[in-house]
């Protein structure tokens, strides 16, 4: 008999019930990145504060206990009664999703925080939350709990302790808030230093002139206990700090206007390396997936250039226009959109919607830089760009005829990796693995070890080429890439196309020595610079073979660093056989299979970018051309058998 389905089976969730219940659907997850998505909601506030000119510090500060505080000395938060609902705006603010003052401009010009949910949504996911507020000469502060409901078992979310109080009379001004993650939400409740000290610094550059602190009381040492930024230069010392340790090739470029209610301002800087990095932000949202901000840009770019390119004469009547991959070769670049009402595309915030504002970004873009570039004081900068571009066309044609050709050939041949890929016999690529393995060796046991029903093997047969200071044709000749590119199927650049990806995971599998440290990163320079998507959308991992082997009798122990070698000694006992593998192909079949390609018992890091400018630092000091920041890096840094900096992902 089939179940009734009645009015009484619907759940009406009250309150902050909701948030806590699909915490997902507010903060992305209950990861890392769902835990530090709470101290941005807070900091979004304070921000929005600082942006439309009522603040100019801004702390941000990690305690012993694990609460975050977040201060700044902006109007405070209104506490007086709401109108409405009886109670302080400050407990209406804490407690009540889609409450704010951001719904209209009349208090904001330009919010990150335009839903209104973020600052209940990190009490409703708090065991306890603390805000006091600093205005007209007077000191309130209200306290809220997540506590157990003994009656009827649930957790009764951000519930205030007691009606906002006054505490005192101060000369002080602004907003306190201090929260602590509550466990019974996150895997994980402690908060990443150098995660949110990155963020405060990229913060500090978007708001030109406000002072932020950021401090984690967790640190011993005084000097890194505290650090504070503030950058008179705004975006243009940012656009130089991006370009740390290139060779740039022109001053900043630095513009502003704000047109139609949209605040458009953009940094741009040219170095002498053929990738472009454009880092794009929404009302102090960072916009990794672009949108119409970024979209508008790059067109205003390509048609400056190329009307300023005809006006010199270097572009003939007869010649095509340049393409805008062209002109953006080498150029690192900081877009900032101040749009009064924000469409983010999903909850994360990760790509802009607004179509009104592509029009408006292009027209300011290519007005003020066809005014740069007429300017006669500038005229070797834009004659160097020009033809840079010119350049790059000709070896974006060469490649392209090289893309067609290898396309021809693989029509003919129908299997150009016959010898070299072991393909899988599966035809889902949900549940495909390519394993891209270090030497003829080790790919010789990982063919004879796989599941041949979803692995894959591509043995690397020589080291490939360092991508960062080479030209796509460069690339495309390298022997290595072309049979990587061809096994992936997506094509690079701006051809990539993730839809046509052959494998879920695509797996780097190297030696745990220096020369294996070497091909992982080669590997993932090139993936980030030409596949980034695969990297961004987490299908690239890198595996991790063991380094030991402890055996006596029957009973054998792998330890994957040396910090586990002493416990698998004892456990194993007296009269114990050590094999140290100094590389994948002293493993056999069997073994490299037990313990680096089983899915239910292997080691995987996935790799991901969770700080863009971060990344494209490190990448430059690794793979670049200039010696010495690499030197000191790897001195200072270097631990190959150091697992903290990959996220684990066991028992698939």
């Amino acid at each position: 008999m089939a179940k009734t389905y009645t009015a009484s089976d619907i759940t009406v969730l009250e309150g902050l019930d909701a948030v806590r219940m699909r915490p997902g659907m507010y903060i992305g997850s209950t990861g890392p990145r769902g835990l530090h998505h709470m101290i941005w909601e807070i900091v979004d506030n304070a921000i929005d504060e600082a942006a439309n000119g009522y603040a100019s510090e801004i702390t941000v500060t990690l305690k012993k206990d694990g609460s975050c505080e977040v201060t700044d000395n902006g109007r405070g938060v209104p506490v007086d009664i709401h109108p409405k609902l009886g109670v302080s705006a400050v407990e209406v603010v804490y407690t009540q999703l889609h409450a704010g003052g951001k719904f209209s401009d009349k208090n904001y010009a330009y919010s990150g925080g335009l839903h209104g949910v973020g600052a209940s949504v990190v009490n409703a996911l708090s065991e306890w939350m603390v805000v006091d507020v600093y205005k007209d000469y007077s000191h309130y502060q209200q306290r809220y709990e997540s506590v157990l409901d003994r009656k009827t078992g649930k957790i009764l979310s951000g519930h205030p302790v007691a009606p906002l109080e006054k505490l005192g009379n101060t000369r002080k001004r602004g907003t306190q808030v201090c929260f602590k993650p509550d466990p019974r939400v996150f895997e994980d409740v402690n908060f990443n230093s150098d995660t949110v000290r990155r963020r405060v610094r990229e913060l500090a550059y978007l708001n030109r002139g406000v002072k932020f602190v950021f401090t984690d009381e967790r640190i011993k040492d005084p000097e890194k206990r505290v650090r504070t930024y503030l950058y008179e230069g705004g975006i243009e010392d940012f656009v130089r700090y991006l370009n740390t340790g290139k060779n740039t090739i022109t001053e900043p470029i630095v513009f502003e206007a704000t047109k139609d209610g949209t605040l458009v301002r953009v940094a741009i800087q040219y170095t002498d390396s053929y990738t472009e990095n454009i880092y794009s932000f929404v009302n102090n949202v960072p916009t990794a997936e672009g949108g119409s901000h970024e979209t508008g840009f790059k067109a205003a770019v390509t048609k400056a250039f190329n009307d300023y390119a005809r006006r010199a004469g270097i572009l003939k009547e007869k010649d095509n226009n340049l393409a805008g991959d062209d002109f953006r070769e080498g150029m690192t670049a900081v877009v900032y959109a101040g749009v009064k009402n924000p469409q983010f595309e999903g909850q994360t915030k990760g790509r802009l919607g607004n179509t009104e504002v592509r029009p408006v970004f292009e027209a300011v873009c290519q007005e003020q830089l066809s005014i740069y570039l007429d300017d006669l004081k500038n005229q070797d900068f834009a004659q160097t760009i020009v033809q840079k571009a010119v350049k790059a066309a000709k070896v974006r044609e060469a490649a392209r005829k090289a893309r067609d050709i290898a396309r021809q050939q693989n029509a003919i041949e129908a299997a150009p990796l016959v010898g070299k890929l072991s393909s899988c016999t599966g035809r889902d690529y949900r549940k495909n693995e390519l394993f891209i393995v270090e030497g003829d060796s080790a790919g010789g046991s990982a063919k004879q070890g796989r599941d041949r029903r979803f692995q894959a093997i591509l043995p690397l047969r020589g080291k490939p080429l360092n991508v960062e200071k080479k030209r796509i044709d460069q690339v495309l000749a390298n022997e290595e890439f072309r049979s990587i590119i061809t096994a992936l199927g997506t094509g690079i650049g701006e051809e990539f196309d993730l839809s046509k990806l052959k494998y879920n995971r695509v797996i780097i599998l190297s030696d745990a020595d220096q020369d294996g440290a070497h091909i992982r990163a080669i590997l993932l320079t090139f993936f980030y610079r030409y596949m980034r998507e695969l990297i961004t959308d987490g299908h690239v991992y890198i595996g991790m073979p063991p380094l030991y082997r402890v055996s006596r009798g029957d009973k054998t122990l792998y330890c994957y660093d040396d910090n586990a070698l002493p416990e698998a000694i004892r456990k194993v006992g007296k009269g114990y056989s050590l094999q140290r593998y100094k590389g994948l192909g002293e493993m056999n079949p069997e073994q490299l299979w037990e313990t680096t390609m089983n899915p239910d018992g292997r080691k995987l890091m996935q790799v991901g970018i969770e700080d863009l400018a971060e990344v494209e630092q490190r990448v430059t000091v690794l793979m670049g051309d200039k010696v010495e920041p690499r030197r000191e890096y790897i001195s200072t840094y270097a631990n190959f058998n150091k697992e903290d900096n990959f996220v684990p992902v066991t028992g698939e």
